[in-house]
């Protein structure tokens, strides 16, 4: 526990690497077109939970794994953002289904330590572009249904993107109480 409080507040926080591609404003909201790195993850999934409790035991599972909870002892240091797949139902809240990952840092990149918590699994993944919006505070699944339908709106019908599910992400620790930011992806088909 104390090596997952150490690596958040203490360690530097390594983004996850991007090329934005295109910005675009419409109805006064702000989004980013961007093409993201692939590589390797720790994930974990939570079902049967509200979105906003299955998030937060998701993503302490995930901050104790990069904190030293792995066969190696190793406190890997943070990486940003926590990203969480959500699944909308057909009225727009979530399913209770969710799977939370973390990009893991690049030195360790290409060999990870595996986790002591059987429920976190390394997944590879290839790089996917997304159209992304940002917005403050502390995100609750209310603030990320509302931007994802701000997003939705500002794209339009010509953006081609799946609908099955979204990431909704968080950059900053739980103790940072201002300037905090998180953002609503769209994966691009």
């Amino acid at each position: 526990m104390l090596g997952m409080v150490k690596n958040s507040l203490l360690s530097t926080v390594e983004a996850w690497p991007y090329r934005l591609l295109n910005k675009g404003e419409k109805d006064q909201l702000s989004y980013e077109e961007r093409a993201c790195e692939g590589g390797r993850f720790a994930a974990v999934e939570l079902v049967g939970k509200p979105f906003d409790e299955a998030s937060k035991e998701g993503a302490v599972k995930l901050l104790k794994y990069v904190g030293g909870s792995n066969d190696r002892g190793v406190g890997m240091g943070m990486t940003a953002p926590v990203s969480i797949t959500a699944f909308p139902a057909e009225d727009g809240s979530f399913q209770q289904k969710v799977k939370v990952s973390l990009r893991i840092p690049s030195q360790f990149q290409d060999n990870p330590p595996c986790p002591t918590d059987e429920s976190i699994k390394i997944e590879e993944r290839q790089g996917m572009t997304i159209y992304s919006t940002q917005f403050g505070g502390y995100a609750k699944e209310a603030d990320y249904v509302s931007y994802a339908a701000k997003l939705k709106a500002a794209l339009g019908s010509d953006a081609a993107y799946r609908k099955d599910f979204y990431l909704c992400n968080g950059y900053d620790p739980p103790m940072k109480p201002y300037g905090r930011r998180n953002e609503v992806w769209f994966v691009k088909e």
